[in-house]
């Protein structure tokens, strides 16, 4: 019979002694359970057991743990030279290469070491659960249990379910998670789970506009971080990270979809990766990494308003009401006539549009023309979006305007959606796919999200701030212009747009 989680005697195998496995190892060992660490390389196992005790060392020296504590929990930890020596085991987490060949292997000869009833867990980050189970003898006691790195910081564990795992599997992960002071989600066996799925509206939505020639990739991330409230911005992401991690798992979960378009690669970071710019491991990726720092290129003073007449379209009252505002506090000339003057800057607030289509619907001077951005981050920074044939002297006085008031601006080519718009509407349209299909709940997508990509909301709060009418707007815009099928909104998002409730809203039960 299964032992309690909870039990004082639990004990629990961890193969490999890598970066994810010692974290693991760590958590474990400071819940209180006993754990037997193995790996190939026993100056790997060695390394990682010095480096824990160091950890806890440290812990205890700065007052987050009692020194007694720390020294029990260090003794926890059993270094074993042999896979033989998880028997005995109550579960197993495997932390190796992320290869499925090799994890399949793996699991075949724990099988045959531990008890029927002892717990197998993988720590894969992207490969099908269902699939890694589906030789073994008793597919029914494996399950993921994918942590973050670095793992004693990272709060969250998704707990997956293969299509024939037990329920007693995951709830005693859950337990084992809770244990280890994580903060498990129960997730079903998707592509890319739960978390890297809606990682991918973030990071790939961001190469596609740079490859579309919207923006550079320092604009980006200037208006993702500065703008919309993210710690970082993609590419600096993607260079911590490292392209040679982010653009493989994004091509697995590609293909493991059968080629679903949200998912689709961009061809940036495979050129990238070849070229082995892979981020900050390699001195350079998006950005140069000197005495390894980043080194990003400042940014430029912005124009000097030149007093022209700034005319504001009238076609968005709210995005009206923001951009006047802000001309007002700046003491611009504003030109309040029911058409553009001859002579007037034009601007316009489009929501999923871009500059030339509001230009063109609107009937006005797309020379003079330049839209601004009013739904993500108007207050922190400003995106401005000039159309193709747009005057070089309007596009500087709107952009001499629009940050007169100490609020910076940054000027992009045309694009539906601008720049945050467009990649928040991806992300809360992942996660609104990820809720249709049953993936995870509505409360545990967000919870996810927030602790394991610290991004400022989660998909579906993202979604409801901004509001589900105007996500579904601003998709339904971009597709329009793109006929890109990677911008068709969910079902989820469409009823709950319709219905005027909230993206966290369940399905009624029966």
């Amino acid at each position: 019979m299964p032992k309690d989680p909870s039990s004082e005697e639990y004990v629990i195998g961890v193969l490999g002694a890598g970066a994810m496995g010692r974290g693991i190892v760590q958590v474990a060992a400071a819940g209180g359970m006993t754990v037997r660490l193995f790996d190939t390389n026993q100056a790997a196992v060695e390394d990682a057991v010095k480096f824990i005790g160091g950890m806890f060392d440290r812990a205890a020296e700065k007052g987050r743990m009692e020194k007694d504590d720390a020294t029990a929990a260090h003794a926890r930890i059993h270094p074993i030279t042999s896979m033989q020596e998880f028997a005995g085991c109550d579960a197993v987490v495997e932390a190796v290469v992320e290869n499925l060949d090799v994890k399949k292997a793996v699991f075949a000869e724990l099988e045959s070491i531990v008890a029927d009833d002892v717990i197998l867990a993988s720590n894969t980050s992207s490969l099908s659960v269902t699939t890694i189970a589906a030789e073994c003898a008793h597919p029914s006691r494996v399950a993921g249990f994918h942590f973050f790195n670095p793992v004693p910081l990272m709060p969250l564990v998704e707990v997956i379910a293969g299509v024939l795992t037990d329920e007693w599997v995951c709830e005693a992960l859950m337990g084992i998670g809770r244990r280890m002071t994580r903060e498990p989600v129960r997730v079903n066996d998707a592509p890319g789970f739960l978390v890297n799925q809606v990682g991918r509206g973030f990071n790939i939505e961001a190469a596609h506009m740079v490859q579309e020639g919207i923006a550079d990739t320092v604009s980006i991330d200037r208006i993702m971080r500065d703008g919309a409230g993210f710690r970082m911005g993609p590419f600096q992401l993607m260079d911590l990270t490292g392209l040679d991690v982010t653009h493989p798992a994004t091509v697995l979960i590609y293909e493991q979809s059968f080629h679903e378009p949200r998912f689709r690669p961009a061809m940036l970071m495979e050129a990238r990766t070849r070229a082995g710019r892979l981020g900050r491991k390699t001195g350079g990726g998006f950005y140069d990494y000197p005495d390894g720092q980043m080194q990003s290129p400042d940014e430029a003073t912005a124009p000097a308003y030149d007093g022209r007449p700034v005319w504001v379209s009238g076609a968005e009252a709210d995005g009206k009401a923001e951009v006047v505002g802000v001309l007002k506090e700046a003491g611009a000339n504003i030109d309040d006539g029911a058409e553009p003057g001859a002579d007037s800057l034009i601007l316009v607030t489009p929501v999923g549009d871009d500059a030339t289509t509001a230009a063109v619907d609107q009937g006005l001077d797309p020379e003079r023309t330049v839209a601004v951005d009013t739904v993500v981050g108007f207050g922190r920074r400003r995106t401005l979006m000039t159309t193709p044939v747009t005057d070089p002297a309007f596009r500087d006085a709107a952009h001499g305007v629009m940050s007169a008031d100490g609020v910076p601006a940054t000027v992009v080519n045309d694009g539906p959606g601008f720049v945050a718009q467009r990649i928040i509407a991806m992300i809360c349209n992942v996660g609104c796919s990820v809720a249709q299909y049953g993936v995870a709940s509505p409360e545990d997508i967000d919870k996810a999200v927030t602790l394991g990509l610290n991004y400022p909301y989660g998909p579906l709060e993202f979604g409801d701030r901004i509001g589900p009418a105007r996500i579904l707007r601003i998709l339904d815009g971009i597709y329009g212009l793109t006929r890109d099928p990677r911008y068709r909104p969910s079902p989820w998002l469409t009823r709950r747009a319709k219905l005027g409730v909230s993206l966290l809203t369940p399905n009624a039960r029966s």
